[in-house]
């Protein structure tokens, strides 16, 4: 075997052991996911359901009063948080901000996602959850939808809002462009005016 012929088998060895190992830690990442999953899976929503419980003490006016406050908050937050990270993306140090945006959207979002596994869950945490809102925590869910509907549209108001004040800048600073594109012709002419003027009287 040539010195050449070892070198490549060297190299297509280093390749499968490199591709070989990216291959075993995502199968790794995705056994601890789903891991993770059915631990969270089946503890989640009994907790949740208990500290929403906690929350309303089985009324139904703090039922409500909690389950607007938690959706509203865990909707119209995260949503502004991604907005800011839409804006500031492209800006020098922006991928930075967007991502701790990104990161703080989602953990806002939690209470959110807690209370939508408790409804659209189908093991039996989910079931007992259900059972305990039910209970201790009655109109806590419904409020919650409702408060995230209107969330929702308050977000977008704002952001139609953000877009047109964006539009506006825009346009406002394109104008002011073609003005001093305006203003610098005309000072090219004047100058040029003035040049001739120069010219023919010194011709004379």
């Amino acid at each position: 075997m040539t010195l050449h012929s070892e070198d490549r088998a060297t190299t297509v060895k280093a390749g499968m052991a490199s591709w070989l190992k990216r291959l075993i830690a995502i199968a790794i990442i995705v056994v601890i996911l789903v891991i993770t999953y059915f631990i969270l899976a089946a503890f989640i929503p009994r907790w949740w359901a208990q500290r929403a419980g906690r929350m309303s003490d089985g009324s139904f006016a703090k039922g409500i009063a909690w389950g607007s406050i938690w959706g509203g908050a865990s909707t119209l937050i995260p949503l502004l948080l991604l907005l800011v990270a839409g804006l500031v993306f492209r800006k020098r140090g922006g991928k930075v901000i967007a991502g701790l945006a990104a990161l703080l959207a989602l953990a806002a979002a939690v209470p959110n996602l807690m209370t939508l596994v408790v409804v659209l869950g189908n093991n039996d945490a989910a079931h007992a959850g259900e059972r305990i809102m039910d209970v201790d925590a009655p109109g806590f869910r419904g409020a919650s939808l409702i408060a995230a509907i209107v969330a929702a549209l308050i977000f977008l108001g704002i952001a139609f809002l953000v877009a047109k004040y964006k539009r506006r800048g825009s346009q406002l600073k394109k104008a002011r462009n073609a003005e001093q594109e305006r203003e610098l012709e005309r000072e090219r002419v004047q100058e040029a005016a003035r040049d001739h003027d120069l010219d023919s009287r010194t011709n004379l």
